[in-house]
C-alpha cells in the first residue's frame, strides 16, 4: 500500500526536525507505541499495540532512519511482527519552510501488512494508516509549537 501526504506544522523547521528525530517525541506521538529504545545512531527497537477492525495485536520491531540531511529530509524503515501478522514499511520525509514560522512536511512510502491482520482488515488499512499519521503529526505540532 502506498502512503503519501503533506502536513503543515505551525513551527520553525528546526523545531519540527528536532521533534521528528527525538525518541521521546516518537514514543509519545506514534499511536500504539509502548516502548521505544535507542539501539544505535538513528536506530530504535520498539513494542507497539495496534488494532485494525476486529484484529488487535502487539508487535515488536525496529525503526531506522538513514540518508539523514538535517533539517531537510530522511528515509525511514519500519519492521514489526507479532501473532497478528507483520508490517514492513519504508519512506521519505521532507521538510521545507512554509512562510516565516511554519514547516511543510511531505512524506511518501510503501507499507506492507501480512498475516491475519492483513487478511482481515485489508480494506480498512488505508483509513487506519491515515488516522495514525494524522494523530502523529498533530502531536508533533503540539510539541514543536512554542508555548506562550
Amino acid at each position: 500500500m502506498k502512503i503519501s501526504g503533506s502536513q503543515t506544522i505551525q513551527a520553525p523547521r528546526q523545531a519540527v526536525w528536532d521533534r521528528l528525530l527525538d525518541p521521546d517525541s516518537i514514543r509519545s506521538c506514534l499511536p500504539g507505541v509502548e516502548e521505544l529504545n535507542q539501539t544505535g545512531e538513528n536506530q530504535y527497537s520498539m513494542t507497539l499495540t495496534v488494532g485494525v477492525g476486529p484484529v488487535r495485536g502487539s508487535y515488536t520491531g525496529s525503526i531506522r532512519m538513514s540518508d539523514v540531511d538535517e533539517p531537510n529530509s530522511y528515509r525511514m524503515e519500519v519492521e514489526g511482527s507479532g501473532r497478528a501478522g507483520f508490517v514492513r514499511g519504508n519512506g521519505t520525509v521532507r521538510l521545507s519552510d512554509d512562510g516565516d514560522s511554519a514547516t511543510l512536511v511531505d512524506y511518501d512510502g510503501d507499507v506492507e501488512v501480512g498475516g491475519p491482520v492483513g487478511a482481515v482488515a485489508q480494506r480498512m488499512l488505508g483509513g487506519v494508516t491515515n488516522r495514525m499519521v494524522g494523530d502523529f503529526f498533530s502531536c508533533i505540532q503540539e510539541q514543536a509549537t512554542p508555548q506562550s
